[in-house]
């Protein structure tokens, strides 16, 4: 990923600063993750369809208890 990625926050990310949240960018058919915290500290990069399942499964897990 580079500097020109166009990185988007989760409008999840909570009141204040809303820094305590990731961020995605989306770069050749893959989906970069990073810390909105620590942007600089390193990124994790899937293949979109791999993103799209683990966002799906989060959704789908959401409200159930550990």
């Amino acid at each position: 990923m580079t500097d020109r990625d166009i990185w988007k926050k989760s409008s999840y990310s909570g009141g204040g600063e809303g820094n305590a949240c990731v961020e995605v960018a989306r770069r050749h058919g893959r989906i970069a993750v990073r810390d909105s915290k620590n942007p600089s500290r390193g990124t994790l990069s899937l293949p979109a369809p791999a993103f799209t399942a683990f966002v799906g499964a989060l959704k789908e897990h959401q409200g159930r208890p550990a």
